[in-house]
């Protein structure tokens, strides 16, 4: 009789499936150190995650960040005093180690494999006077089609990162590390500044009118569309006379934390005033339409109970406008201000249709 365990077919299903389960653990491995970096609260331990828990999770021999210092959001984290207290040879911000990664990357694609293959100066940038891996994979650090920094992965094995091999989930990973960066820029930003609304943890009013400015002029600059959400508690004041200040306050910090789970990491979210909100998004008025709906929906799903344990009903208006800018540079404060404008208008008009609705400002979508 023959043994169908040991058919060839039956080794390669064998084979199939381990493949498979080790690529299932792979995956959860990459979620554990995705999650510490979305959750970092400070550069510091952003830094610590990459530096630290990525090489041990997956035996790297290093792992190298260069940053373009020239970032706006990344100024304030990269400030020489700064970085010579955290003393980290693997964070490097040298304009030659930007050039000689770009190069590398061509078109915006990794680069893999052994790191003799590597360019003198690329070598320097990355590994220093350090002894160098024996292979390794530089990942641009992009959003919006902008490359903020790299990431390079050193291996001892020679064979482990080449030609040929699947990158997705790098790739995947190196998008959550530009996503996290951005993130804990602003955290330390806010921090910096004070401006924090205390309530919330959300940014604050004067913090949104500086970004709105920063991201209409790199919108005029691309020609690229952004779009504002303008959300209001319905009846507010119902819930304050009703159940006190104190539920007053529980409620505003409960919608504030779950609209923050409805935008994306890269988008700006304030307590505009009172129970008012303010969402600015890199997108267009689609975009921004399908997230107010998305945030609408899950406030009305929030479950907020009283002091005997009934459910108190929440649900928000919320305005939405989007305009690609084309305009000058030197017009975008008035350009941000429109937009508000509009968003607030459209925002009232939800109001006034019944509440717990979405409504769309009207015009061209264009400044």
């Amino acid at each position: 009789m023959t043994n169908l365990a040991q058919t060839p077919l039956s080794d390669r299903l064998r084979a199939l499936v381990d493949t498979v389960q080790h690529n299932e653990r792979t995956l959860r491995r990459f979620q554990d150190v995705e999650l510490r970096l979305i959750g970092a609260q400070d550069f510091a331990s952003f830094l610590e995650t990459l530096f630290v828990q990525l090489p041990k999770e997956f035996a790297l021999a290093t792992v190298c960040v260069w940053l373009d210092d020239r970032a706006p959001m990344l100024r304030d984290l990269l400030e020489p005093g700064a970085l010579r207290s955290l003393n980290l040879h693997n964070l490097r911000t040298s304009r030659e180690g930007g050039l000689a990664a770009s190069r590398l990357c061509v078109a915006g694609r990794p680069w893999l494999g052994r790191v003799p293959e590597m360019d003198e100066t690329a070598r320097s940038a990355f590994f220093g006077d350090t002894g160098a891996p024996a292979s390794a994979i530089v990942l641009p650090l992009a959003a919006g089609g902008k490359v903020s920094g790299y990431l390079c992965l050193g291996s001892g094995d020679a064979g482990r990162f080449g030609e040929g091999m699947a990158t997705d989930i790098l790739e995947r990973f190196a998008n959550i590390v530009t996503a996290s960066l951005d993130n804990v820029a602003h955290r330390e930003r806010l921090k910096q500044l004070g401006m924090t609304d205390p309530l919330t943890g959300l940014a604050n009013r004067r913090y949104f009118d500086e970004r709105l400015r920063e991201e209409i002029l790199r919108a005029a600059r691309y020609s690229v569309p952004v779009a504002c959400l303008f959300i209001d508690v319905d009846s507010f004041k119902r819930i304050n006379d009703t159940y006190g200040h104190l539920t007053g306050d529980r409620a505003l910090a409960a919608v504030a934390a779950c609209v923050r789970q409805q935008v994306r990491l890269g988008d700006t979210l304030a307590r505009y005033g009172g129970e008012e909100f303010a969402a600015l998004l890199q997108g267009d008025r689609s975009d921004a339409l399908v997230a107010a709906e998305r945030v609408r929906h899950a406030v009305e799903q929030l479950d907020l109970q009283d002091d005997h344990g009934e459910r108190i009903a929440l649900t928000v208006s919320i305005g939405v406008a989007a305009r690609t800018m084309v305009g000058a540079a030197h017009k975008a404060a008035g350009l941000g201000q429109l937009l508000i404008e509009e968003a607030d208008r459209a925002m009232y008009q939800a109001k006034h249709n019944g509440r717990n609705r979405v409504e769309v400002a009207g015009g061209d979508g264009k400044s």
